[in-house]
């Protein structure tokens, strides 16, 4: 039975057992004056066909070991921002983090003409863990700070190749001028995209005082809880930045996986260091699997 096989019998245990299936950041923030504004709510998306991983995992697979965790391939993991046009007034620093929609097309073109499948955090989370299968060709596609780009710009060209992926919400922004809505935020989680933490107001994690943790995690997560009826998991670390001690603070308040940039993972806590990589608005599809591969 080859890997796909294999995933496709898990999943089919999975629905049999009604399994409860649970639903970098180096931006740079330049923003200024953000306005109320509504936008367009995510249309709904045919869920039939998603497959996926459930957390709690069954009680008999157990968790890893940092060493075997740390041998298992890595599966590459995808870091967008803001997905729309240059603008002129976009300074050079700013440019890397925002990718041009044309480019983002044949990105997500590229993926699909080469065969990838786009997993979500809990098939990745169960795969590092415990090392239940994963397509041969698994890619994860990640989103940051919650710009309502990421679903006018973003969001159909998912759609079109069957795509799913994990949005990382700054909750401090929400419903402002140019980020998402609740509304939104619920749509994509009711599509079967994944919504994960992202702090309050993308604060350095490094630099968390006692009540930040109260400020930046438990309040962000209760919120985005409360929109989307599930609860929140997984968080992306603003700037990609974290240490060692923030770890088990992170995982007391419930989050089972967390995502850095692309320096190396912790060798004891390789689920909350998993890496991504930026993807900048000047590859076209071929840099992208080229720089992708090279990368994971």
């Amino acid at each position: 039975m080859n890997q796909c096989k294999a995933f496709n019998r898990f999943a089919s245990v999975i629905c049999v057992l009604t399994l409860t299936a649970i639903g970098f950041s180096g931006c740079i923030r330049t923003r200024a004056n953000i306005n109320n504004e509504s936008s367009p709510v995510v249309p709904a998306a045919d869920t039939t066909s998603v497959v996926k991983a459930s957390i709690p995992l069954p009680a008999s697979l157990k968790v890893a070991d940092a060493k075997t965790i740390l041998e298992r391939k890595q599966v590459p993991v995808l870091c967008y921002h803001q997905i729309r046009d240059w603008k002129e007034t976009d300074s050079k620093t700013a440019r890397p983090y925002i990718v041009p929609v044309a480019q983002f097309k044949a990105q997500m073109k590229a993926l699909a003409d080469s065969g990838y499948t786009a997993i979500l955090p809990d098939e990745l989370y169960a795969y590092l863990a415990t090392g239940l299968p994963v397509p041969e060709k698994a890619v994860m596609l990640s989103f940051d700070d919650g710009d309502a780009d990421q679903v006018t710009n973003g969001l159909p060209e998912l759609n079109k190749y069957g795509f799913k992926g994990v949005f990382f919400i700054m909750t401090v922004s929400m419903g402002r001028s140019i980020y998402m809505t609740k509304e939104q935020i619920k749509s994509l989680s009711d599509a079967g995209h994944t919504i994960g933490s992202h702090t309050w107001d993308h604060k350095n994690v490094k630099k968390f005082e006692a009540a930040d943790w109260v400020t930046q995690i438990e309040k962000p997560s209760k919120q985005l809880e409360e929109i989307t009826g599930k609860p929140i998991q997984y968080f992306a670390y603003p700037f990609g930045l974290w240490k060692p001690e923030v770890i088990e603070p992170l995982k007391e308040r419930g989050m089972i996986a967390a995502f850095q940039l692309a320096i190396a993972r912790d060798e004891q806590q390789p689920l909350h260091t998993i890496r991504r990589i930026i993807v900048p608005g000047t590859w076209n599809g071929e840099q992208l699997i080229k720089n992708m591969k090279a990368s994971f």
